[in-house]
């Protein structure tokens, strides 16, 4: 008898640990590519995808997404700043007495990056010069060294959000579980505006899935890499490309293969196409 209430002593011991870390744990979305990490908050994750998305849409090299991530973190730290030098505002801190825009213009992620890359593009050279060289350009910052502390982050970012490295991808959030419902329709409204995705085939009978087809594989596991980033504020659960898997109770910081790959809607897309599917809360 002694023996059984020691051993269930044990076992209430671990499983109270486990449910101790579970709810401990604090959520973080990890990036990986050319055997560097990156680890992020959620919040953090969804303004680097928002930065590398609008690269995307505007049709501007994976580079671009690499300065302007770099720029971020340095500035802000991939947070949306309510507060900075001067009147500096923002994830790039941009201020508004120098012509970037309004405070509210320039703490709207979307705005404030194609904001980042008007004057990006302005740079003579940008597409070949040293990121953090052109990102001094960008930003007249005080401390133009900075910049180069976090090239390695910004090249890891932009080559996972950019869909760079494709069915080789290596990224995850782990996440709370969700705590509302997602919105197909506000979710399709973002993605045409932040990664230029036209063709939402389908919304699901009961507006709690999407299915995107996407013409190029690259531009798919961007979209699949800004869906698992934005997965908290979205209330995403899980994400699937081709045939490849993320799922949010579920080894959360990884893919892996698909049980069935995703289908080509009816079977109506044109050969070629990606298929990506999310499904929500």
């Amino acid at each position: 008898m002694g023996l059984l209430v020691i051993t269930a002593c044990a076992l209430a011991g671990v499983f109270g640990a486990r449910w101790l870390v579970d709810r401990l744990s604090t959520p973080e979305c990890v990036f990986v590519a050319a055997g560097q990490s990156v680890s992020l908050t959620p919040e953090q994750a969804a303004n680097a995808a928002t930065i590398a998305a609008v690269s995307v849409q505007r049709g501007l090299p994976p580079r671009a997404a690499t300065i302007g991530l770099t720029t971020a973190i340095q500035e802000s730290k991939l947070r949306n700043l309510r507060y900075g030098h001067a009147d500096s505002q923002g994830l790039f801190q941009q201020r508004p007495s120098q012509g970037w825009g309004t405070v509210e213009q320039v703490t709207e992620p979307v705005y404030a990056s194609n904001a980042f890359y008007d004057a990006l593009e302005r740079v003579p050279g940008w597409q070949d010069g040293v990121v953090t060289v052109v990102a001094q350009e960008v930003q007249r910052s005080a401390f133009p060294d900075a910049y180069a502390d976090h090239e390695w982050e910004g090249r890891v970012l932009a080559s996972v959000l950019t869909g760079q490295e494709g069915s080789a991808t290596q990224m995850g959030c782990d996440l709370d579980a969700p705590t509302a419902a997602g919105s197909a329709e506000n979710l399709a409204t973002k993605l045409r505006q932040q990664l230029g995705v036209a063709d939402i085939v389908d919304a699901g009978s009961d507006a709690g899935t999407l299915t995107l087809a996407l013409d190029d594989g690259d531009h798919a596991w961007a979209v699949a890499t800004w869906l698992v980033s934005h997965a908290e504020a979205e209330q995403v659960v899980s994400v699937q490309v081709a045939d490849q898997r993320w799922d949010r109770d579920r080894s959360p910081l990884t893919w892996r293969p698909a049980q069935h790959a995703a289908a080509d809607a009816a079977d109506s897309q044109p050969s070629g196409r990606t298929t990506v599917v999310v499904e929500l809360n």
